[in-house]
């Protein structure tokens, strides 16, 4: 049995005046945990509960939500297309199963009626968003996919319009479970369903008086918002740890197949060349003509061959080595027993006798005329070796492609501080990625929401509209100074900053900071500052603005995290280093040792982006220092560690100190 009618078409064509609006997912999903929290939490009795899905899995996830509903009711009904285990039941509440090809399966419903309270959300699927479904049914949707799926119906709390789509649903319930018919006709009775309709076309019911809190409904839609934008963070979090593990992938492959990394070049071409050459001990090393002494780094070794790896070569009266830079080629000692250079010199013989050597190639590694490092093979064993002229052709090829990668090393290595900054940037991308998925993204959810709420019903209560107004307007604040901070962090590390520096006063530039902090909202409980600013202390010389701007994120970011019952304090002195220190202290939760420097970093939260207790950017203190240290300030941090509060100290230089500084440049 299925029914091919829609309850939203019912329902339109019995209250013509009703306009369907469009949602998306995440917000019917928003408003329906809502609808079920107002249950919960108001003062109802026995209220009538029903619920339509379209899918058993999409029930799953709320079953045990309406297992707390049947504790409130007797009457809760929920109904859905099978897919496992779901059946017609009456444990808990009342399950109704309709065939999947019913136009339920294509709708979602929720209709809430109590003797002081009424609403219903009736909302049938888009028709181009199921068609996109189709598409993809064997792959795995994306973490928005699901969410955004547009549905076209009516949420409203109209009483008559609530009754209607309950009397609708009710006859769905009878049709598919006809043991419910005496269950379902008390339901009618006691709420009125089924009633004749005024001329209007609304159902004549008496004024009742809604004692509903709605708290827990502005709640759940901030909840469910801020846990959509975590779902999002996830998923950019995926994407990036994907990125990054590519480009890591791209980077090694690049780095073996150009031989970047020099220990790497050295250490393939001393096995590979020993090897191939069947030398005992092959050995590459780096050096320059003007050095005396080279280490050993990078060894090839066949077994029962004593290691060299470590030593250090005298180079400065090694005969061989000074034949190689003057005659800038290779020399080979076919026998050193026989051999001149080897006789004739004290510490070569005494280096062929310990690690007995018997034949001796050494090739200079030279690029554009300059040496880089030395190839040496060592032959161990008898009868001597011979080089032959291939050999050393070899050997000489081998050299010039140490050379070559030497120079790319070299040129990589001077790359190194380019590529960290990159990778800071790419840390920058991905922090802004973050933030702006949780910090921006969060509010304009919810003051989307907030705004079609009041679009979509001027009945609204004035305390609900009240609620969302405020909403709305709070987190709008939040996104300003959200884009305010990244764009004074770009103008300030971009250098496009005006500097404006006169002489002031630190307790006009403390009080002036402190006004700001004064029009937080009186609703809100922050714990007590005092100031401490002697009277006597010099002039300094800075931006007024900027300074004022520092003192107000330092004593905003101590507001974040010291308790109500706390103190902060704003204290000034000269150090005796012609500057004047400003501190900013706190008995908050304190900083550990290790990070006081990075909190100074842009994007840096204590606690990370999602579970932080405290609301910002991460951007104020890295705001902070680039102001300080445009002035030629220092600024840090001081803290003995968790919740034994902190100090934020910065220099401010004082008026005398820079006269003094121009009349002596003047002077020379």
């Amino acid at each position: 049995m299925s029914i091919s009618t829609s309850v939203l078409s019912d329902l339109l064509q019995f209250l013509p005046y009703l306009r369907p609006q469009l949602y998306f997912k995440a917000s019917l999903t928003a408003l329906s945990h809502a609808m079920e929290d107002q249950v919960l939490a108001a003062t109802l009795v026995e209220p009538l509960v029903i619920a339509s899905f379209q899918r058993e899995r999409f029930y799953r996830q709320e079953a045990h939500r309406y297992q707390r509903l049947s504790e409130r009711s007797s009457h809760v009904y929920v109904l859905s297309a099978p897919e496992t285990d779901f059946t017609n039941s009456s444990e808990y509440y009342e399950k109704i199963a309709f065939e999947p090809d019913d136009a339920l399966s294509q709708e979602w419903h929720l209709v809430v009626i109590a003797d002081n309270y009424a609403t219903c959300l009736v909302c049938r699927e888009n028709l181009g968003s199921i068609a996109k479904n189709k598409q993809v049914p064997d792959l795995v949707p994306s973490l928005d996919m699901d969410t955004a799926r547009r549905f076209e119906g009516v949420w409203t709390s109209e009483r008559g319009v609530s009754l209607k789509a309950a009397q609708l649903l009710l006859e769905r319930i009878v049709i598919y479970r006809p043991d419910l018919l005496d269950k379902v006709e008390e339901a009618r009775q006691r709420f009125g369903i089924g009633k004749p309709r005024s001329a209007s076309g609304v159902v004549q019911t008496s004024e009742y008086a809604c004692d509903i809190d709605t708290d827990p409904f502005v709640q759940r839609l901030v909840t469910y918002l801020q846990a959509s934008q975590y779902k999002l963070h996830k998923a950019y979090r995926s994407i990036t740890a994907q990125a990054r593990k590519e480009r890591l992938i791209n980077s090694i492959s690049t780095a073996i197949r150009r031989s970047l990394d020099p220990h790497e070049v050295l250490q393939i071409a001393a096995q590979e060349l020993g090897q191939h050459m069947g030398a005992g001990r092959c050995l590459i090393y780096r050096v320059q003509a003007t050095e005396a002494k080279a280490i050993i780094e990078h060894e090839f070794l066949t077994p029962g061959v004593t290691s060299v790896k470590g030593q250090t070569w005298e180079l400065d009266k090694n005969p061989l080595f000074r034949e190689i830079i003057q005659r800038g080629e290779g020399v080979c000692v076919s026998d050193t027993l026989t051999e001149p250079w080897v006789n004739s010199s004290t510490m070569l013989s005494a280096i062929a006798k310990k690690f007995a050597i018997r034949s001796w190639l050494m090739e200079p590694v030279f690029y554009q005329g300059r040496l880089l490092g030395v190839v040496e093979l060592h032959y161990c064993t008898m009868p001597v070796h011979e080089c032959q002229p291939a050999e050393l052709d070899l050997v000489k090829a081998i050299a010039i492609q140490v050379g070559a990668a030497l120079i790319q090393a070299e040129a990589y290595a001077n790359l190194e501080v380019l590529n960290q900054q990159l990778e800071a940037l790419d840390r920058t991308r991905s922090n802004l990625i973050a933030i702006t998925g949780h910090e921006l993204r969060t509010p304009l959810s919810t003051i989307q929401v907030c705004l079609e709420s009041l679009a979509s019903e001027p009945d609204m209560p004035q305390d609900l509209q009240q609620v969302m107004l405020s909403t709305a307007l709070s987190d709008s604040e939040r996104m300003r100074k959200l884009v305010q901070d990244f764009l004074t962090l770009s103008n300030l590390e971009s250098g496009r900053v005006e500097w404006h520096p006169e002489s002031l006063t630190v307790q006009e530039c403390v009080d002036l900071a402190l006004s700001r902090m004064r029009t937080r909202s009186t609703t809100e409980k922050y714990p007590q500052i005092t100031t401490e600013v002697p009277q006597n202390l010099p002039l300094v010389k800075a931006d007024g603005d900027w300074l004022v701007e520092v003192i107000a994120k330092l004593v905003d970011n101590a507001y974040k995290f010291t308790p109500a019952q706390g103190e902060i304090s704003i204290s000034a002195t000269s150090n005796g280093h012609k500057m004047v220190e400003v501190t900013v202290a706190d008995t908050g939760r304190g900083i550990e040792p290790n990070r006081l420097e990075i909190v100074f970093d842009r994007f840096y939260q204590e606690e990370g982006a999602l579970r932080r207790s405290a609301g910002g950017t991460g951007l104020g203190l890295a705001i902070c220092r680039l102001i300080v240290n445009g002035w030629g300030g220092k600024i840090w941090a001081e803290s003995k560690g968790k919740d034994q509060g902190s100090q934020f100290r910065f220099t401010i230089p004082i008026v005398q100190v820079i006269q003094e500084e121009k009349r002596t440049r003047k002077g020379r």
